[in-house]
């Protein structure tokens, strides 16, 4: 059995590591309160622009833009792969922008992302991966695998200054035909305790993407498009996209930072039951070591009386006593 002190130095240890996964768990918590509250201050713009599409879209259905796939055949719903064949799409490479964390310490959160890519690497042969997060660099710079564009800044700050430039860069090749379809990886809070990892096509968009509910976006008057109406349309497309990777980086990093809360909760947790064992531990070891030192002082006084009485005897046999 270990002594005391080594259990008061231990305990001391787990003490130490639960004052720090409580203290990770209160950062996290507050770090995911102030993202969501800069995302609703974003939310109206895009949902503006989304109604904006729709309302286009009212005024002819039928209009054509590189940016968005041809209405679906009639009571037939395709996949992608389908809906590419017969559409005859060739040209350039498939996109996937995957957005992982920074550090772990967040349970399965990057696992899952990354599982998610690889599962797409093995789908699609002429992957291009465009990667937010350190932790995702190290993944597949570790396994040699060749990543198009990796974003150095850092996943614990979204701004939509960054998803612009995220989007400007995967819309150039868009636009040059380096790429035919734009995917982003990432995880969606759903709630508190239940995250899932989604996958959405970012480009070419589906005209049901924009379909509003009844009533919603309806036009009241005409309205005059200025210059056109595919101008008006492309770009407020193009001003979709960096507003979904704003969305998808902040949820992202919600996520990230719930993973995290819960890691550290469940760390907290382990660690108040490893200090019950080792309270128990360290009690029993005293008491042992009490009992013993009793045990000791006990028989070192009873060695005492008979060494007395054998003096006090021998004393007693000299004088004939």
């Amino acid at each position: 059995m270990p002594s005391t002190k080594e259990i008061k130095g231990r305990m001391k240890s787990v003490s130490d590591t639960q004052k720090i996964t409580n203290c990770m768990y209160m950062i996290a918590s507050t770090k995911m309160r102030r993202a969501k509250a800069e995302l609703d201050k974003t939310r109206p713009y895009f949902d503006a622009l989304q109604t904006e599409i729709e309302r286009v879209f009212q005024v002819d259905r039928k209009i054509k833009s590189k940016y968005f796939y041809e209405e679906d055949i009639p009571g037939k719903k395709e996949s992608d792969a389908d809906r590419a064949k017969r559409l005859k799409v060739e040209r350039g490479a498939v996109a996937c922008l995957v957005i992982t964390a920074d550090k772990g310490l967040a349970g399965a959160y990057n696992q899952n992302i990354l599982k998610a890519a690889m599962a797409m690497r093995e789908e699609y042969t002429d992957l291009k991966l465009f990667v937010v997060g350190e932790y995702g660099r190290r993944f597949f710079d570790t396994r040699h695998i060749a990543v198009e564009k990796s974003f150095l800044y850092t996943a614990q700050n979204p701004t939509i200054s960054r998803a612009r430039e995220i989007g400007k860069v995967l819309l150039d090749q868009f636009d040059k035909n380096e790429i035919r379809e734009i995917y982003i990886l990432y995880t969606d809070l759903k709630s508190s305790i239940r995250e899932e990892v989604i996958k959405e096509r970012l480009l070419p968009f589906y005209r049901s993407d924009f379909k509003t509910e009844k009533g919603k976006g309806k036009l009241q008057k005409d309205f005059e498009f200025v210059p056109n109406l595919r101008t008006v349309l492309e770009t407020s497309a193009r001003n979709y996209l960096p507003g979904y990777v704003y969305s998808a980086l902040v949820d992202s990093f919600c996520s990230e930072q719930n993973a995290r809360m819960e890691a550290m909760s469940a760390a907290s947790d382990n660690a108040e039951k490893i200090m019950d064992k080792l309270r128990l531990q360290y009690h029993r070891a005293r008491q042992a070591a009490i009992t013993r030192e009793i045990t000791e002082v006990s028989a070192g006084a009873k060695a005492q009386r008979k060494k007395k009485l054998k003096k006090l005897e021998e004393m007693r046999s000299e004088t004939g006593e």
